[in-house]
């Protein structure tokens, strides 16, 4: 008979996995170094194959790692299913959680108020950050849980919000009438831009980067106050805003894929509490302010 996967060893190797490196993973395990070595050596022997290259002090998932890694991630996920089950203790405790704030001035304070109700008892520490930034604070370890916009990452995170991405202007502005068109957009990572920028050369539209920031509000801003055209979320929009049709001769944009991720440690109890509310109320969430708009208009 087979023997099974030790879980601990799994546990280790998918924070290894997630930083990147021995030494720090050994302090969020709360081993010494020496005993997550051991960990994955025994892990490795156990399965036959390496798992980690090692260059100095980088450390990556080989092709084996890789296949590894996401069905650890289930069987640990599965495992504090089971603890749960089983478990009669109130849910307490604290989540550090990261979002962009493209999703946090409208819908955050809806949803996490909402869970603070039916959740007394757990706490949740909120930064708003780009997703780049959410991504990298993922793997040095200042989060629990983040949901950011896909495509940064595109092998990261569970998927369950695909929103239509609009262009914005000011009503009775003359950003849009401009030549060069001035775009108000994140930084040079920033997928929305990338996506945007790509769709303008497409078809041969001059434009000009006019204002950069990482802020959503202070995007927001400037179209409003017609400094420059730009291109949002549907659940990002505000009043005030003109949503500018495919036939204003601006191309269409890709849809905004909003994910949701969590640290290997993050499965069950508060975690799994709070990740699913956020994917349940994001997901249901209904029209935005400009869907809103459009179902007044109509009647």
């Amino acid at each position: 008979m087979v023997s099974p996967l030790d879980l601990d060893q799994l546990q280790t190797f998918c924070t290894i996995a997630d930083c990147g490196s021995f030494t720090e993973a050994a302090k969020r395990v709360y081993k010494t170094q020496s005993a997550v070595s051991m960990q994955i050596k025994r892990l490795e022997a156990r399965l036959g194959q390496a798992v980690f290259v090692r260059d100095g002090r980088r450390v990556t998932l080989t092709t084996e790692g890789e296949a590894l890694y996401a069905r650890a991630r289930r069987m640990l996920k599965i495992n504090a299913e089971i603890i749960d089950m089983f478990s009669h203790d109130d849910l307490a405790g604290n989540i550090r959680f990261g979002v962009p704030d493209d999703y946090a001035v409208k819908l955050l304070p809806v949803i996490l108020s909402s869970f603070q109700r039916t959740h007394p008892r757990i706490t949740v520490d909120v930064r708003c950050q780009p997703s780049e930034d959410l991504l990298s604070g993922m793997r040095q370890g200042r989060y629990d849980i983040i949901v950011f916009t896909q495509g940064t990452m595109h092998e990261f995170g569970e998927l369950f919000r695909t929103e239509k991405m609009h262009w914005v202007a000011s009503h009775g502005g003359r950003a849009l009438a401009t030549d060069p068109l001035p775009l108000a957009c994140g930084p040079n990572f920033c997928i929305w831009r990338a996506d945007a920028v790509e769709a303008l050369s497409r078809i041969n539209r001059d434009f000009r980067i006019a204002y950069t920031s990482s802020n959503a509000m202070a995007i927001t801003s400037a179209v409003l106050s017609d400094l420059a055209v730009g291109f949002l979320p549907e659940s990002a929009l505000q009043p005030g805003m003109r949503v500018v049709g495919e036939d204003q001769s601006l191309p269409r944009l890709q849809d905004a894929q909003i994910a949701l991720l969590r640290a290997s440690h993050a499965y069950g109890g508060i975690y799994d509490a709070l990740a699913t509310h956020i994917v349940e109320s994001m997901g249901n969430l209904p029209g935005s302010f400009y869907a809103k708009q459009k179902e007044q208009a109509a009647e």
